[in-house]
């Protein structure tokens, strides 16, 4: 009866679509309202799926940020989950050691790896998986136990599976592109919203040419800038957002970003200008 009423439940979420399709179309095994995370829990739109990511920690939050900035990274899957289940079960039963359970039935839970990522590497796609948490939670034992479940899981599958720690994501990288990452259109920004797009090119680049070699803050030169084309009071500053996340500019991404501060630009990527043209 147990085992009847497991293979229900997974059956439900599968019809859900949990747990299945690539891109935009992917819905996440566990979503923010089915539990309790220790940390801030985040939904954010990716740029590369274009759709709202279920985040359950600030470590998840700040790695997807790196992901989603990544030019390497093309599909980003968060909480997919090990599945058929009967694998993991079994896994446990050769290790010795208990499956994880529902807390509340007792009954043995599809098991999760916190991003399924997909790497484009010239014309291969690669498949890697990645598990993130605290290092200090690495010395409990039982954390450690469902780590090799789920390793063998994946080890099977012949997919790189590892292990990321606070120690391996740049914070400050993280904050960044947190910073920048809601302004990949700038038409979706409210200042932006009434102007023409042939008017919105002529902004940027006017905006790109003033930024180079100003030693300025860059508070100061969108301050001005706002005041010179008559804009709503940041504009300046949103247009500085969507060169750094377009990658139209490049600035040393690791360093905070600093409005109060001249930022250095460090190169006005040719290539990547041909997105002004697309807008």
């Amino acid at each position: 009866m147990a085992k009847r009423k497991r293979q229900q439940d997974a059956d439900a979420m599968l019809a859900e679509g949990r747990g299945i399709g690539i891109g935009k179309d992917y819905k996440p095994w566990i979503k923010i309202q089915d539990v309790a995370s220790k940390g801030r829990v985040t939904r954010v739109k990716g740029i590369k799926t274009n759709r709202q990511h279920e985040l359950l920690s600030d470590m998840e939050r700040d790695f997807f940020y790196i992901l989603d900035f990544s030019d390497e990274v093309v599909d980003i899957r968060e909480q997919y989950p090990l599945l058929p289940i009967e694998e993991t079960m079994d896994i446990a039963i050769e290790l010795g050691i208990k499956h994880p359970t529902d807390p509340k039935s007792g009954e043995p839970v599809v098991m999760t790896s916190d991003f399924l990522i997909i790497l484009k590497n010239k014309d291969e796609y690669i498949e890697v998986v990645r598990t993130i948490k605290q290092k200090d939670d690495l010395l409990q034992r039982r954390i450690n136990e469902k780590f090799e479940i789920e390793r063998i899981y994946w080890q099977r599958k012949e997919l790189d599976w590892g292990i990321v720690t606070e120690e391996e994501i740049h914070k400050i990288t993280a904050h960044n592109i947190s910073f920048v990452h809601g302004y990949k259109n700038l038409q979706n920004i409210d200042s932006f919203v009434e102007i023409s797009t042939l008017e919105m090119r002529d902004l940027i680049y006017e905006f790109l040419k003033r930024i180079i070699d100003d030693k300025r803050s860059m508070r100061e030169i969108c301050s001005e800038f706002d005041e010179d084309m008559l804009l709503e009071k940041g504009s300046g500053l949103s247009i500085f957002r969507y060169l750094v996340i377009n990658k139209i500019i490049e600035i040393n991404i690791k360093e905070k970003i600093d409005i109060n501060k001249n930022i250095v630009i460090k190169e006005v990527r040719e290539k990547e200008i041909k997105k002004v043209e697309a807008i």
